[in-house]
């Protein structure tokens, strides 16, 4: 039953994915971050990384983040100390300089801006101006007493244009002949860079130039089915991440920057703005630092710009239960979760899946101001279970909101209704194969449990149907309807049960499934698997089980294939070995056991009289201390190896009896030979004496 259940999950799952829900930026975005940008071994690798890492965590409103300030204040003051630091590395520093405000002088930023004006000069990149127009925007936001004014911005805005395409692309450098969409992007912010850096006012031809170059970009916009716009980068290069998730995010923080100084406004379509905002709300969480960087950069920008602010409507759950009788709710909100101005939700159209008939609401959803959500407090009465296609529309109170939102007119948003099938008219049945007679007929309760038993042969047929019926009565077709035959031999054989109008109804004739069924008979357990991703009472029901009598197998008769191995069974624990010891021999009498033991300690007894006799005495005995300590224990090894006999005869075995005589063994052989290698030399010194 999990199985089935966890099945039709995963596809409901994956048709709700395909249909694209956007979302506003949410808390998994923000624990991914603290993730992807934890640093390895202490400190991220460059200064570009912990300004992408600390402008995350700016946009996210992350407060609980590494500390890294003092370290990375160090590389900052380093890094535009240096005379010799690239552009690059001097405009990631001035970066995270804004955002981390080290303590810096005007001296600092007064020594460098010259150096970067020089730049600006002889710039033969676009990668060149970037670096050298944006460190200049950066020193003008950190130090406004910094002359950093260029004085022929004409010139540079058109050593920039001329490295544009006609088809709004641009171009890396003059000899670079392929054009790049990320390129464009990098383009409009410096040329915004150089605006608000003019001395003067720019020509405006040149500008005008440049509002075409938008325009021209915007055609170019790749669209998806549910109204995402994004721009597909084919250019692979050496300038670092490339693809449509960076290109897309460059250009919108490029088209953001240039409106931001431009005098007039850029009158750009709302729903292209709108689609790349859904493009970039549904990629969802990305799964490296680079993407999260561009992801959260350009929505960023999108958050608060001059052409167009997004507002996305969005569902906390796209699956309604009529039985719960769930109200739909809807949420708008801008990119990264802010609140919408004041409006209204109307509820426009309902569209039936697979179907181009519309049930025609035009319907205001009631605002929850302590939640802030619009929500309906009943679905209309002719909605069955089913996938539908809600349409809404969004309608802002004030007028002049409709200048700095974007709404994006009417918004298609799948939604699956679910609720509880009745199954009714449950049977199985056993006919007779050549008049279709009932010769058994079983009621079955599928909604509870059964334990049915059926007999039939090769010339009859098992019949099993049943209905099923829709909350407002309707008859449902479910996914998958499957019929389970499974053998004392585990091989099984599935079914697909089919819909004959009015009721699901299977047939099988045994006679044309015996060598289907590999002329095996005997019992065969019934399974009934019913499912679909809006039927909440989906269910794997045993039936009971059916004894076959089918006719010998022929010579040449296809055999059952080889049943897959369990691996438990084959790597998983062992039997239990239990082992047999044989019986005890009978002990002899007691009283003959005593008298061997008399016999075995008449040789000691015999040994301690011959000492005695022999007058044995201690007068040899070392009277150094070093000799004397392995006197004794050579005396006290003797007496361990007795008493390890002794052990022995009374409770040890012979293995472990003769593992602890090696080790006794070994130190007597030491400890022996230092007491006779003593005695030997101290009677070698009295024979010389």
């Amino acid at each position: 039953m999990a199985k089935v259940l966890g099945f039709l999950v995963l596809a409901l799952s994956v048709l709700i994915c395909e249909a694209a829900i956007f979302k506003p930026i949410s808390d998994s975005h923000r624990s991914a971050a603290l993730e992807l940008f934890t640093p390895a071994h202490g400190s991220l690798s460059s200064l570009e990384e912990t300004y992408e890492a600390l402008r995350t965590f700016e946009v996210l409103g992350i407060k609980k983040q590494p500390d890294q300030r003092a370290a990375t204040c160090a590389t900052v003051v380093d890094t535009l100390s240096s005379p010799t630091s690239a552009l690059k590395d001097l405009f990631q520093a001035l970066r995270v300089n804004g955002l981390l405000n080290c303590e810096l002088n005007k001296k600092t930023f007064a020594g460098i801006a010259p150096r970067l004006k020089d730049a600006v000069k002889s710039a033969s990149s676009l990668l060149d101006y970037y670096y050298s127009v944006g460190s200049l925007v950066l020193i003008k936001g950190l130090n406004s007493d910094v002359d950093v004014h260029l004085e022929s911005a004409d010139s540079v805005v058109r050593a920039i244009k001329a490295l544009s395409q006609s088809d709004g692309r641009w171009r890396y450098s003059s000899n670079n002949p392929e054009s790049s969409t990320y390129a464009a992007g990098i383009a409009l912010e410096s040329l915004a860079g150089v605006i608000s850096l003019a001395s003067s006012e720019i020509d405006q031809s040149l500008i005008s130039m440049v509002r075409n170059d938008i325009s021209k970009l915007l055609d170019g916009l790749e669209k998806y089915d549910d109204g995402a716009y994004y721009f597909d980068e084919k250019l692979a290069d050496a300038h670092g991440h490339q693809g449509p998730l960076s290109a897309s995010s460059a250009v919108v923080r490029g088209i953001t920057a240039f409106a931001a100084v431009s005098a007039e406004n850029l009158n750009l379509p709302g729903d292209k703005i709108l689609g790349l905002a859904r493009f970039l709300l549904g990629a969802g969480v990305p799964g490296n630092a680079k993407d999260l960087y561009y992801q959260i950069e350009a929505l960023a920008s999108l958050e608060n710009n001059r052409v167009s602010i997004p507002l996305i409507l969005s569902l906390p759950t796209s699956v309604l239960s009529l039985t719960r009788k769930d109200q739909l709710k809807v949420s708008v909100n801008t990119v990264l979760g802010a609140a919408a101005p004041s409006l209204t939700v109307k509820l426009k159209q309902i569209f039936s899946s697979g179907s181009k008939d519309a049930s025609v609401i035009d319907q205001d959803l009631k605002f929850d101001h302590k939640n802030a959500v619009h929500y309906l407090d009943a679905l209309p009465k002719d909605i069955d279970v089913g996938s539908y296609i809600f349409t809404f529309e969004i309608v802002l109170h004030d007028s002049e909101h409709k200048m700095i939102y974007a709404t994006g007119g009417r918004t298609k948003v799948p939604m699956y209704v679910t609720g509880v099938i009745k199954v009714d008219n449950a049977e199985i049945s056993v006919l007779d194969s050549d008049l279709g007679n009932i010769e058994t007929r079983k009621k079955l309760d599928l909604a509870g449990k059964n334990s049915i038993s059926l007999s039939a042969n090769h010339l009859q047929k098992l019949r099993l149907s049943f209905q099923l019926t829709s909350p407002l009565g309707h008859a449902l077709k479910p996914h998958q309807a499957f019929l389970k035959l499974s053998h004392e031999s585990k091989v099984e054989h599935i079914f697909v049960v089919e819909n004959s109008g009015k009721q699901f109804e299977i047939i099988l004739d045994f006679l044309g499934l015996v060598e289907q069924f590999f002329y095996l008979s005997g019992r065969y357990d019934i399974q009934l698997t019913v499912g679909d991703a809006v039927m909440e009472n989906s269910f794997l029901q045993p039936l009971g089980s059916v004894a076959l009598d089918l006719p010998e197998a022929p010579e040449k008769a296809a055999r059952p294939p080889p049943q897959a191995v369990d691996p438990s069974s084959r790597f998983g624990p062992k039997a239990e070995i239990a082992h047999i010891f044989r019986a005890p021999e009978k002990r002899p009498p007691s009283n003959l056991s005593y008298a061997f033991l008399v016999l075995v300690l008449l040789p000691f007894v015999g040994f301690l009289v011959g000492l005695l006799r022999l007058r044995v005495n201690l007068k040899n005995f070392p009277t150094a201390s070093a000799p004397a300590a392995f006197a004794i224990l050579f005396h006290l090894a003797i007496a361990a190896v007795l008493s390890l006999y002794s052990l022995f005869w009374l409770k040890l075995n012979l293995f472990t009896t003769l593992k602890a005589l090696g080790f006794l063994g070994i130190f007597l052989l030491f400890v022996g030979h230092r007491t006779l290698s003593h005695l030997a030399s101290t009677s070698a010194k009295l024979k010389s004496a």
